[in-house]
């Protein structure tokens, strides 16, 4: 390939990702999106605009997943005065299933589900692979403000704390 072709697909390439990189930071589809709670009613998440959030998705066949939701519990419990809300967005498509899970873990926060539309969001929101699990801290503004992929921690949450809960 000549250096000129090899420029012009290059070009391209980092020409079609910059609008990918630009949306990942954009978390209007989010606010925009209405799943569905565990109780099969819809959940509009526009609901969530301008509070702190932790958004994490997750999945009961997980083991990642499994073990951040009780760090994600005392968040919840500890911060929730200040404004604070966790949700969960299960990457499932059984509602009834995923209450039964939270209600075992002891959940204390919201929880909504639909595996397609939660596919979406986390492409959309700068997870392309949609691996799980796969967090976002996002502050009242709605400026994402922290991605982690893989188990979420109290570490994680303690070093975006101070702009996450401003």
């Amino acid at each position: 390939m000549s250096a000129r072709r090899l420029l012009a697909a290059l070009g391209l390439v980092l020409g079609l990702g910059l609008p990918l990189a630009v949306g990942a930071t954009d978390t209007t589809p989010l606010f925009a999106a209405t799943l569905t709670g565990t109780d099969g009613q819809p959940v509009d998440l526009g609901k969530f605009r301008g509070k702190p959030l932790i958004v994490n998705f997750w999945a009961r066949w997980c083991p990642p997943c499994r073990k951040e939701i009780p760090e994600l519990v005392k968040l919840q419990g500890e911060f929730g005065g200040r404004g604070l809300v966790v949700l969960g967005i299960a990457v499932e498509d059984d509602p009834a299933a995923v209450k039964e899970f939270a209600n075992a873990y002891d959940v204390n926060y919201p929880v909504v589900v639909d595996k397609k539309k939660a596919l979406w969001l986390m492409q959309t929101l700068g997870n392309a692979s949609t691996g799980l699990p796969f967090t976002l801290l996002i502050d009242r503004s709605g400026a994402i403000v922290q991605r982690k992929m893989g188990q979420f921690t109290r570490q994680d949450f303690d070093a975006a704390a101070p702009a996450l809960l401003k």
